[in-house]
């Protein structure tokens, strides 16, 4: 069994964070439950430069660090990898942030996943020669059965993998998408997730 997670908004709880900062930054006071656009120069209400310095700012070790866990992620992951799953952590964020990223995992128990960083965003518009350690040829030979993504952005990356389960955090900006197909399914909760996960590799149909 192979699981595909997502970093942010998915294992933690980045646009709140984001939410704060841009308070704290700019004076925008968009609530969480407000942040209809997974753009979030879109979202706040940023210009080019506003954006540049507010991403900078929010990758940013300490910023990342801070970052609460989404309810019942760390859990459900370690519980998934003492079955001997593979759950690999594949992230939009730059490269210049593994360090961080690394660290926030092992702080919450997750030492045993894989960390990769994809550009799945095209994140070398605000932090400038980015970098990434997974290339694109690379990510398309891997295989996975099931992946817990909040992007609607990120969907085209599943394409090659027609079996996929998907399985959508429910979060503000992605309410109003269409799915491509029926293998997505929008869920609530670490314990929605650990759940579909489970019904499907009882009943042998792991993909």
């Amino acid at each position: 069994m192979n699981i595909y997670v997502d970093f942010d908004d998915c294992l933690c709880e980045t646009a709140r964070s984001f939410s704060a900062l841009a308070e704290k930054m700019f004076g925008r006071n968009v609530p969480y439950e407000n942040i209809r656009f997974f753009e979030l120069d879109k979202s706040f209400n940023l210009n080019e430069e506003q954006y540049e310095q507010f991403m900078i700012r929010g990758h940013q070790p300490e910023a990342l660090l801070s970052i609460d866990e989404t309810p019942g992620s760390s859990s459900v992951i370690n519980e998934w990898i003492s079955r001997g799953y593979e759950v690999s952590i594949i992230t939009g964020r730059p490269l210049s942030a593994y360090e961080p990223s690394r660290k926030w995992l092992d702080n919450h128990g997750l030492e045993s996943v894989r960390l990769y960083c994809l550009n799945k965003y095209g994140r070398d518009s605000f932090l400038k020669n980015s970098e990434f350690s997974l290339e694109l040829e690379d990510y398309y030979r891997m295989h996975f059965d099931f992946a817990v993504e909040d992007s609607p952005r990120a969907f085209k990356f599943f394409d090659h993998l027609p079996d996929l389960r998907v399985l959508v955090m429910d979060r503000p900006w992605n309410r109003d998408c269409e799915f491509p197909n029926g293998q997505y399914t929008r869920c609530f909760d670490w314990q929605r997730i650990r759940s579909i996960v489970s019904e499907s590799t009882s009943a042998g149909t792991p993909g």
